[in-house]
């Protein structure tokens, strides 16, 4: 057996350059053709805007590590400037990719197809003059071109937004010679506009904001020569600061901070690719960037505004086939839900089995004379939310509610703030979560009186109360009327909306306080097990795996002969494959249709399987610093329902798996001789119609 060296960090792979792994993968999806072609665009939008995000939140905390002489190093030994270096190298490359499958792959299959993004040189006289209309009408009356002059300095520019810089000669009105000036791109105008029909020689074709403004820029600055144009965004930090210990009120003081996002240092640059050396150091110089996060592109700058196109174009056959998500046949036989779950509890597959009970479960409650009361977190939600107006109504029906938002759920904390208010005013009890704790758990308790007694009906899930990504994400939700667990849920309320230690739950493990031990703990006995020479095997699935302590416990899990399979569909920073290390762990993730956000924790137990679902990934964040649940599935029967469909049926995918090899790269799973399989589309076939 060979010791493991806990410090070494060859055993460790970097977080960030993980999350760039995942981000590849996704790019894959653009350029597999078994994806029907819009959705193969769709994918590659995805990944634009997951590498938006990643520079936004990622890169700029990297920076300000730079900014203020950190040097500490991560459990891969290497510090914020070598993290960066790698960065930028392996990110020019991904964006090269990037633009390579648009211009080489997608587009001209897309024009196979008759559906065309129209270039400046392929316009007919009758099309450019309906363009210029479009641009005397819809952009001349909100255009405000900027002169850059002493009076006139370089504006601030908005995170993420279209601008356009622009080389002029001569004089203006006002005898100033000419030089730079700058263009913002109107956010109220669609970036993709589609040719009128009368207009076009297609059945779809396309043109770009982009293209029109290019086309008459001119226009702006009359009796001036335009020498030249590029259009160019800028990325900046968008993660919020707020002083958990300075601040009285957290809503008034996020309310404060949401609008300095946009103007927040920046940490990018892209432009188009033919414009000039001394044009981008004058944009760098502007934006106090280095030549590292200057990103030049052969398309357009804003790449994951094209997935309008999947909206516009009504073609059936260029995207996914829909589907109608199953209904368990429990929930069929009897209107009362609180009546089924007197009969056992009910585990949902979404998006495979439909989000509707969960509404309809706050609903029932809302209206049923015999509820008391209602406690729910939510982290996001939809605008027009179902669930949302089932609460405010049982608030104006007199009974009790309790919310607790998240106001910090990075990128919504606008819409919860306004969530926040609207549950006030319709009478709800509406509090923040803990200062300094993120709310990620996701629950909702009912109680119930039923005769003398008072009754918990509650459900936990792996994902959000949002019944859009409900179609789109992978999650599970569990509907029981356990007493202990409903005893648990309340002790986890009490926790977040009022003062008072911790106590002890009798079923559910909870971040920060008891989870990370719990699943060390579980991953110890398997450990144990496999000395003693029993059977030993643990199956985890997540979207991310950084936490160090964890990584080790499995290398140690590995060392004693358990088996592990972990599927992560994002970072994962344990290194599998490691001769006498890691050669009992495999890694793989999936990618498809929809995005896998479940996470489930499988440990055998010499036969009798510990099997919990919970919010929480194995990270840092979800272990120490976000109220989490982590909830275990009891019964057999759903008990055996998620092993199979959630576990098994991910391990014999392969067709969409990538496998991830001991050097940080991933490679595709292949079917060979055996008939592929893909997870997704087996849990379609089980559930749906």
């Amino acid at each position: 057996m060979v010791a493991l060296n806990l410090k070494l960090s060859e055993l460790y792979l970097n977080r960030e350059l993980s999350l760039l792994e995942f981000n590849r993968r996704v790019f894959e999806q653009a350029k597999d053709e078994s994806n029907p072609l819009l959705e193969r665009l769709r994918f590659l939008c995805i990944a634009s805007t997951n590498l938006d995000e990643f520079f936004e939140i990622r890169v700029a905390g990297l920076n300000q590590q730079v900014k203020y002489g950190s040097v500490q190093t991560g459990e891969d030994n290497l510090t914020p400037v070598e993290v960066l270096k790698k960065i930028s190298e392996v990110a020019h490359e991904l964006v090269e990719e990037q633009y390579k499958i648009l211009n080489d792959v997608l587009i001209p299959e897309l024009s196979k197809e008759k559906i065309r993004i129209l270039r400046r040189a392929q316009w007919k006289p009758k099309l450019a003059r309906w363009v210029k209309r479009y641009f005397n009408r819809e952009l001349i009356p909100i255009l405000s071109p900027i002169g850059l002059d002493p009076t006139h300095p370089f504006p601030r520019v908005l995170n993420k937004n279209l601008y356009f810089i622009v080389t002029l000669e001569g004089k203006d009105a006002f005898g100033r010679e000419g030089g730079f000036a700058i263009v913002q791109a109107p956010r109220s105008l669609p970036r993709v506009i589609e040719v009128p029909k009368e207009y076009s020689t297609r059945t779809h074709d396309f043109i770009l904001l982009s293209s029109v403004l290019h086309a008459h820029v001119s226009e702006l600055f009359p009796g001036m020569k335009v020498k030249g144009c590029y259009q160019f965004r800028v990325t900046r930090n968008s993660d919020l600061f707020v002083d958990d210990e300075e601040v009285g009120d957290l809503l008034r003081a996020l309310e404060g901070e949401l609008p300095s996002r946009r103007y927040n240092d920046a940490v990018r640059l892209e432009v188009a690719d033919n414009c000039s050396k001394e044009i981008s150091d004058f944009l760098l110089d502007q934006f106090k960037l280095s030549d590292d996060a200057l990103y030049k592109v052969h398309g357009p700058v804003n790449l994951n505004r094209l997935l309008q196109l999947h909206d516009l174009v009504d073609r059936p056959e260029l995207v996914f086939h829909g589907f109608t998500p199953g209904i368990p046949p429990r929930l069929l036989k009897t209107a009362s839900i609180f009546d089924i779950l007197h009969n056992g509890d009910i585990l949902l597959l979404h998006p495979f089995q439909s989000f509707a009970p969960i509404v309809d479960f706050v609903r029932q409650a809302a209206n049923d004379p015999a509820v008391l009361s209602i406690k729910q977190t939510l982290y996001r939600t939809g605008a027009d939310s179902a669930i949302v107006s089932a609460l405010k109504d049982a608030a104006r029906a007199g009974k009790e509610v309790t919310v607790v938002i998240e106001l910090l759920a990075r990128f919504d904390e606008e819409a919860n703030i306004e969530l926040a208010n609207k549950l006030q005013e319709a009478g709800a009890h509406v509090v923040y979560g803990v200062v300094g704790f993120k709310t990620h758990a996701k629950m909702i308790m009912v109680v119930r009186r039923e005769g003398r007694s008072l009754r918990r009906y509650v459900h936990l899930g792996t994902g959000n109360y949002h019944a859009r990504t409900a179609r789109l994400y992978t999650d599970y939700g569990l509907l029981t009327a356990d007493q202990a667990v409903g005893e648990d849920v309340n002790k986890l309320f009490h926790q977040m909306t009022g003062l008072g230690r911790a106590t002890k739950l009798k079923k559910l493990l909870q971040s920060p306080f008891t989870l990370h031990k719990g699943m060390l703990d579980f991953i110890t006995q398997e450990t144990n097990n496999a000395k003693a020479g029993k059977e030993a095997r643990i199956i985890a699935k997540m979207n991310a795996l950084v936490e160090p302590e964890i990584i080790r416990a499995l290398y140690k899990a590995s060392i004693a002969g358990v088996k592990v399979d972990l599927i992560i569909r994002g970072i994962c920073c344990l290194r599998p494959g490691v001769k006498g290390i890691s050669e009992n762990i495999k890694v793989r993730s999936i990618i498809g249709r929809f995005l896998e956000h479940t996470r489930i924790y499988y440990f055998h137990n010499d036969g009798e399987p510990n099997v919990y679902c919970s919010s929480a990934d194995w990270m840092q964040r979800n272990l120490f610093h976000r109220v989490e649940a982590c909830f275990p599935i009891e019964e057999k029967r759903p008990r055996d329902k998620l092993i199979k469909f959630g576990l098994l049926n991910y391990l014999s995918d392969n067709t969409q798996a990538w496998i991830l090899q001991e050097g940080g790269s991933y490679r595709r799973a292949k079917a060979g001789n055996a008939k592929p399989r893909a997870a997704q589309q087996v849990l379609l076939d089980q559930y749906c119609s």
